[in-house]
C-alpha cells in the first residue's frame, strides 16, 4: 500500500453509530472517586442533560480545582467552527492541511467543532459542555475520504497537520481519525510529536463486528489508542479491541453536531467521543501540574484508571482501564514516574538513551499490534507465560467483562471514530 493509497482510505470515525454493548458483569470498581448519583434522563431536551459522564466523572468537583486552565489541545479532524456559542473564545489559530478552499474554522462535516465542544466547551447556549472548559482548541482541518473525492486536496495532510501540531503550542494532540493503513511519513510526524513531548490519543475505531483491523495512527507505539464504553460500564460493540487498547473513556450515547450547519445535535455513540473526553481528562490533569512532562499526565492516568486486574498489564478491550481524572486532581492519587520515560514504549523520549528504564515494567505491557488470544476468565485477570495481560472476557471469547458504573470506548484516524 502506497502513501498515496492510504491517503484515499482515511476517514473520520463516524458519529451516530447506535452501538449495542458486549458484556453484562460489572465489577466493583469505578471510574470516578465515587459514583455521583444517576444519569441525567437521555430523553432531556436539553443537549447538556444527555452528558451523563459530566456527573459520573465528577467534573463539577474538578472544576473547583482546575477547569483545564493553561492547556491547548490540537484538534486534528474537520475543522472547528469558532462561532458555536460553546465555542467562543475557546479557539486559537490554527492550520488548514487540506489544500482546499476554506481554513481550519470551516468544518465541513460538523464533526471537529464537536471534538472541540466535548474538550473545551463552555456550554453557552446550550451548546455541549466540556470536560476542560478552561482549556484553548488549535484546530487543524484534514481531509476525509467524502472530502476527498469532491475535492483537489493535499495527499499528506495527515502527517503535515501532525507535525504542525508538534510544533504548536498545544500540549496534547487529540485525533479522532482513523485508517486501515500506516505510512512511513505519518509513522516519522508522531514520532516527531513525541519527540516534541506532545500527549497523542487517537480512536481505535467504531468496527469491532466487522473487521477489527488495527487503525492508524492509534496502533502506532507512541499514540494513546482510547475505545469506548457506556454509563453502565459495558464496552461498547462497536468499539475496537486488540493490543492497540491503552485506556477507555466514555463514547456512548453522547450528543453531536448533525452536520455543517450547526442547527442541532444528534444523540450517538463512537470512540472520537472517548478520545476527546481522554484529552480533556489529560488536560485536567495537566493543568492541575504544569511541572509535569507528557509521560507523567499519562502514567497518572494509567496508574489511576479503573480496573480489577493486576495494575500495569492490559485488558484488549480496555487497556488499562477506564480514565478517572478525579482520582488524582480530589484524592492526588497515582503516580507520575519517571518525566523521561514512555509509558506507552518503555524508552526514553528525551536524550540520547533509548533503552528500556529498570524501574518500569515492560514485560507486562504487550507491544502495540501484538494480537493476544482471547482468555476465558471469570473474575479474575489472566496472563500468558510471557506475563502480558490478554484482556477480560467471561464465558470465552464472547461476552467482554467491564467495570465501574460506566466505562467508555475510542475509535481510530482516517474514519471518524
Amino acid at each position: 500500500m502506497t502513501e498515496g493509497m492510504s491517503q484515499t482510505r482515511k476517514r473520520r470515525m463516524p458519529l451516530g453509530l447506535r452501538g449495542r454493548l458486549l458484556g453484562t458483569v460489572v465489577v466493583a470498581a469505578a471510574w470516578s472517586v465515587g459514583f455521583a448519583g444517576a444519569a441525567p434522563s437521555a430523553v432531556a431536551a436539553d443537549v447538556q442533560s444527555k452528558q451523563w459522564y459530566l456527573s459520573a466523572m465528577q467534573a463539577e468537583e474538578m472544576w473547583k480545582v482546575t477547569t483545564g486552565e493553561g492547556i491547548k489541545v490540537a484538534v486534528i479532524d474537520t475543522g472547528v467552527n469558532a462561532s458555536t456559542p460553546s465555542l467562543k473564545g475557546q479557539v486559537l489559530k490554527g492550520f488548514d492541511a487540506t489544500g482546499a478552499d476554506g481554513d481550519e474554522y470551516d468544518d465541513y462535516d460538523g464533526h471537529g467543532t464537536t471534538m472541540a465542544e466535548l474538550i473545551a466547551g463552555t456550554g453557552k447556549g446550550g451548546g455541549l459542555q466540556g470536560l476542560a472548559p478552561g482549556t484553548k482548541i488549535i484546530p487543524m482541518r484534514i481531509t476525509d475520504t467524502e472530502f476527498q473525492n469532491g475535492h483537489s486536496v493535499n495527499a499528506h495532510d495527515s502527517e503535515d497537520a501532525i507535525r504542525a501540531a508538534a510544533d504548536s503550542d498545544a500540549q496534547i494532540i487529540s485525533m479522532s481519525f482513523a485508517s486501515d493503513f500506516p505510512g512511513r511519513e505519518e509513522r516519522e510526524a508522531v514520532k516527531y510529536a513525541q519527540s516534541k513531548g506532545k500527549l497523542f490519543f487517537a480512536g481505535v475505531g467504531n468496527n469491532a463486528e466487522t473487521s477489527n483491523r488495527d487503525q492508524y495512527p492509534a496502533a502506532y507505539p507512541q499514540v494513546v489508542g482510547v475505545s469506548s464504553a457506556d454509563r453502565d460500564g459495558k464496552v461498547a460493540e462497536y468499539s475496537q479491541n486488540g493490543g492497540i487498547v491503552d485506556i477507555a473513556a466514555p463514547g456512548s450515547d453522547i450528543p453531536y453536531w448533525c452536520d455543517e450547519t450547526f442547527q442541532r445535535y444528534c444523540d450517538g455513540d463512537g470512540t472520537s467521543q472517548a478520545t476527546a473526553i481522554a484529552s480533556a481528562s489529560a488536560a485536567l490533569v495537566w493543568s492541575a501540574h504544569p511541572d509535569w512532562t507528557a509521560n507523567q499526565v499519562l502514567n497518572v492516568l494509567f496508574d489511576t484508571a479503573s480496573r480489577d486486574w493486576e495494575k500495569g498489564t492490559l485488558s484488549k478491550y480496555l487497556g488499562h482501564g477506564l480514565i478517572r481524572p478525579s482520582m488524582n486532581i480530589l484524592k492526588g492519587k497515582g503516580d507520575p514516574g519517571d518525566p523521561d520515560i514512555s509509558p506507552l514504549t518503555k524508552e526514553k523520549t528525551s536524550g540520547s538513551s533509548t533503552s528500556p528504564s529498570p524501574s518500569v515494567s515492560a514485560s507486562s505491557q504487550p507491544e502495540k499490534n501484538e494480537k493476544p488470544d482471547d482468555v476465558a476468565m471469570t473474575g479474575s485477570s489472566a496472563e500468558k507465560d510471557d506475563n502480558s495481560q490478554l484482556g477480560l472476557v467471561l464465558g470465552g471469547a464472547a461476552a467482554v467483562i467491564v467495570l465501574g458504573v460506566g466505562a467508555f470506548a475510542l475509535a481510530r484516524k482516517r474514519r471518524a471514530a
